[in-house]
């Protein structure tokens, strides 16, 4: 029993090796390359360590922790969706739970069950952790976009307005993380980064 709980959780490990390679629109910081979708989970989990006292309400740091480890998971199946796609987002949620029914089942039952919860209360946005996570999960891409010179929104015609819409819950998670993220937006707007 103990060998067959192993396996699956090692045949887990090895699937979402493929993380690695979902590769993101949002540049590193040097604007020498995409972001994967791996390297993205990691910098926004130290991210939380590091902002957590800033979080708008009391937070369970280790419950933020899991929830952004495990919320681009899905992404091994369905890829990541631009954010400001409106195509991408018209079947991106059936993508997404047809790519966790399957991921999540290769666990151990319990763990599936765990990791299927800790994603969807990261979707659902209503408990404290979860909004900010999501603030966390808003905002380091907006740094990526905005230090590396506005590669991606450039790339893509992105405008203020767009950045504006899909990042206001960063408030619901963190005033002073918002007011850091409106700071990017004006000043790409400013630099010519952003459309207005």
């Amino acid at each position: 029993m103990a060998i067959d709980r192993l396996t699956e959780q090692i045949t887990f490990l090895l699937e979402i090796d493929k993380l690695k390679n979902v590769q993101r629109r949002t540049y590193l910081v040097e604007g020498n390359r995409r972001e994967n979708s791996a390297e993205h989970s990691w910098h926004v989990a130290v991210m939380a360590m590091l902002l957590a006292e800033h979080a708008a309400q009391p937070v369970e740091l280790k419950r933020v922790l899991q929830m952004l480890l495990v919320h681009d998971i899905v992404e091994v199946d369905a890829g990541d969706t631009y954010c400001y796609d409106p195509q991408g987002e018209q079947d991106k949620e059936k993508r997404e739970r047809q790519a966790a029914d399957r991921l999540f089942g290769l666990l151990p039952a319990d763990q599936g069950r765990h990791f299927r919860e800790l994603w969807e209360e990261f979707d659902a946005r209503q408990t404290a952790e979860s909004r900010f996570a999501n603030a966390c999960d808003r905002l380091l891409p907006m740094m990526h976009n905005y230090y590396s010179g506005g590669i991606s929104w450039k790339e893509h015609s992105i405008s203020s307005a767009q950045v504006y819409e899909r990042n206001g819950c960063i408030s619901e998670g963190s005033k002073e993380m918002w007011e850091i993220a409106a700071e990017l937006i004006r000043k790409g707007v400013a630099e010519g980064l952003l459309c207005s």
